[in-house]
């Protein structure tokens, strides 16, 4: 089964970068279109960024666009988001989703988290 991995959380200052990273074992990495989501303690997922398969899509929502950026090396497993000037707005439970649609924001495969604390 396609079970992503999130890791690269941690915590930091306001205005500074962190990224994160997500694997996925397995030969069917590079079939899927994935996906950055968080949580904020207390609220429902929201959508942050998704790319599609070969790389070559990319969506994000209004509140990280020009800050954070999503891509993803597939002969490596691997998919990234890497997030710049960072704020308290932004601290959360950040999750790896893939297996969907890239452009529904549909998931059917998630990691576990990892999370991303902001201090003034």
């Amino acid at each position: 089964q396609f079970q992503p991995v999130e890791s690269g959380g941690g915590l930091v200052q306001v205005g500074e970068s962190l990224r994160l990273s997500c694997t996925a074992p397995g030969p069917t990495f590079g079939w899927y279109d994935m996906a950055w989501f968080r949580q904020v303690d207390g609220k429902e997922r929201e959508f942050v960024a998704s790319i599609n398969s070969d790389g070559a899509r990319t969506y994000y929502d209004d509140s990280v666009k020009g800050r954070f950026t999503i891509s993803r090396d597939n002969p490596q497993n691997m998919m990234y988001l890497q997030m710049n000037n960072l704020g308290p707005e932004d601290a959360a439970i950040y999750f790896c989703a893939g297996g969907g649609d890239a452009l529904k924001r549909e998931f059917a495969y998630w990691g576990q988290g990892t999370r991303v604390t902001v201090s003034p």
